[in-house]
């Protein structure tokens, strides 16, 4: 494309010559190999755009892996992994080795060895495995809150069967919200105008420094350049509690709930600050709060301290539960503010 660039501009300087002297000509003429400055400057903006993606490549490509999932009835899919200790651990989305019977990583190098799951968080949509063999490179783990929208991103991943594929772009929004599987709201999700497809889920997602900033895991179908990530900032967190336990822990009251506006002027009467809360529909009889005071009908709208708007705030409150400690629910009951005790357990898987 420069050399094209160039063509067409000494073109111009020779139609603007005609009918100069050949003295002209001669003087003109060492001018049209050099390079303006503003070209000089794009090149260098190119190349160093270039040297950025190449780095990162060569960074944490040796660190992502295949991750080939079959089933007792045959092969089921396929994803991608970035290890990220020596001792051969892979973080990867949840929904790449769920159901599976066996799993195989494959490594950039060409070596392959077999896996198994260390944990899975359905509601984070990451899973850890271990492998069974020896992992060639780890990766770096970054800091996903230093992020900034416009920043360069890099995705390495497996696409469509495609080994070591190397996709770049820019953050192009922070602090989305997803649902997972579950029904839980994913918070801070990360979306980037990288592309991504069927292969790339589990794959990293790394700034221009070669760190790991986040875990590629959904695309809108039949949208351009709208991609999402789980911050590594979760997924560290994550990864800690699926390694020390197996699993993550998180509360559960046992209530079933709908979101639920109510009447401006009874919220301003009780000092609500938003004239919403979650409606109480029903109890599960193996949770908590069917043994206490709660009562279907009541409206809550406050727990620990914090306010409840919507059935999220009451799984982000949670998400922060401390074994064998009561919380304390806020519910309008009768047009009146009621408190009620409930000690939450963990969630049954």
């Amino acid at each position: 494309m420069r050399s094209l660039i160039r063509m067409s501009r000494v073109a111009r300087v020779l139609d603007l010559s005609e009918g100069f002297s050949q003295q002209s000509s001669s003087l003109a003429a060492p001018a049209n190999d050099a390079v303006p400055p503003a070209e000089e400057a794009e090149e260098e903006a190119l190349d160093a755009y270039s040297q950025a993606v190449v780095g990162v490549a060569d960074e944490v490509g040796p660190a992502v892996v295949s991750i080939a999932r079959s089933s007792r009835q045959g092969p089921a899919g396929a994803g991608s992994g970035v290890v990220f200790a020596q001792d051969g651990y892979v973080l990867t989305n949840a929904h790449v080795v769920s159901d599976a019977h066996q799993l195989e990583l494959g490594f950039t190098d060409g070596t392959t060895c077999g896996a198994h799951v260390v944990g899975v968080d359905h509601a984070t949509d990451l899973a850890v495995l271990r492998a069974t063999g020896s992992a060639p490179k780890q990766a770096v783990l970054g800091n996903s809150s230093a992020l900034r929208v416009g920043q360069l991103v890099v995705a390495i991943g497996n696409p469509l069967g495609y080994s070591s594929t190397v996709s770049a772009g820019v953050v192009s929004a922070l602090g989305r919200t997803m649902r997972a599987r579950d029904g839980r709201a994913m918070e801070g999700i990360i979306q980037s105008d990288v592309a991504l497809n069927p292969g790339n889920s589990g794959g990293p997602l790394a700034d221009s420094r070669g760190r790991v900033v986040g875990i590629n895991t959904a695309v809108i179908v039949g949208a351009q350049g709208i991609s999402f990530s789980v911050p590594i900032d979760t997924a560290k967190w994550v990864l800690g509690e699926l390694m020390s336990s197996g699993r993550v822990r998180r509360g559960w009251l046992g209530i079933a709930g709908q979101n639920r506006p109510i009447d401006r002027d009874l919220a301003r009467k009780i000092g609500l600050a938003r004239p919403s809360g979650v409606e109480v529909t029903a109890f599960d009889d193996r949770g908590p709060a069917a043994r206490s005071a709660l009562r279907v009908g009541d409206i809550v709208v406050g727990l620990d301290g914090g306010s409840v708007t919507n059935v999220d705030d009451i799984h982000r409150a949670l998400q922060k539960w401390t074994v064998a400690r009561a919380i304390k629910l806020r519910v309008v009951r009768d047009r009146r503010i009621v408190d009620v005790d409930v000690e939450p357990v963990e969630a049954p898987a």
